[in-house]
């Protein structure tokens, strides 16, 4: 999810063979980011348009964010971090553009490493919050107000950024959240998040199968703590490390509770 953006960009150099851990047996390979970045063409816009064709439903355009792609990759230190973010973010905000022009209506901008980069030191972590939630809003703020722009958020201490996550804006925040059982969903609550909420109900670093009756506690206890408008129900993260075979009926399951959950409200 960073590797393929530093391919298309200007700026960056990505390898072949510099692969990295990234939990368990699962790696990566960080671009180098030595350059001004800039984007020289369309990213993604006929992945999604080649998507949208086949289906009268909504399709995501699927986007990395610029803290996210500064985390996971080795970056250059001879300017500040948030100019390069606030680069990457301008080439985004091209991309966001571009996906509308092509009909695509919803648009989601990952940050998953929002939290991860937080300094240690409590001195330092309002500038970076500052600088992080502007770069976020740099490359989304100019999409149409008929855009629906959605963000992922990876496991964390949601508690410690809450008033960042309101701040980025967005529509939809999808959060795992299986885990934990909705541990974000009262802290968003008590804060006054009032935009839709994705607390993740299937945790997707599992080839585990969870069963129906598990997915609907969980939707059940996100319900309990906000305005059931706002739910929407969606796995942890992505599925690229799954299998058919498990995706499959975790996703039947997924569909099944939420329909029984709805029915009660």
């Amino acid at each position: 999810m960073v590797q393929y953006f530093a391919e298309q960009l200007d700026g960056f150099a990505t390898t072949s063979l510099g692969w990295v851990q990234s939990y368990g047996s699962r790696c990566v390979r960080p671009p180098i980011l030595w350059g001004d970045v800039t984007r020289p063409r369309p990213m993604t816009v006929e992945w999604s348009s080649y998507a949208q064709s086949l289906t009268d439903q909504p399709v995501k355009g699927m986007l990395t964010g610029p803290v996210t792609i500064l985390a996971w990759s080795f970056v250059r230190d001879d300017q500040p971090l948030g100019d390069t973010a606030n680069q990457v973010a301008l080439a985004l905000r091209d991309e966001v553009a571009d996906l509308e022009a092509a009909g695509i209506a919803v648009v989601q901008v990952d940050e998953p490493a929002l939290r991860e980069l937080l300094p240690l030191r409590r001195a330092d972590q309002d500038d970076y919050l500052r600088w992080s939630v502007g770069s976020f809003r740099l490359a989304t703020a100019g999409a149409a107000p008929a855009t629906q722009v959605h963000t992922h958020l990876c496991y964390s201490e949601f508690g410690e950024v809450v008033g960042a996550i309101d701040g980025l804006d967005a529509d939809v925040t999808s959060v795992e959240a299986a885990r934990s059982r909705m541990e974000i969903v009262p802290e968003l609550a008590d804060a006054g998040y009032a935009r839709g909420i994705g607390p993740g109900v299937y945790d997707i670093h599992s080839p585990r199968v969870p069963s129906a009756e598990e997915v609907t506690e969980l939707l059940t206890l996100a319900v309990k703590s906000i305005d059931p408008s706002l739910v929407w129900v969606n796995p942890d993260c992505g599925l690229k490390t799954r299998r058919y075979a498990e995706v499959e009926p975790a996703l039947a399951h997924l569909v099944a509770a939420a329909r029984e959950v709805r029915a009660t409200l």
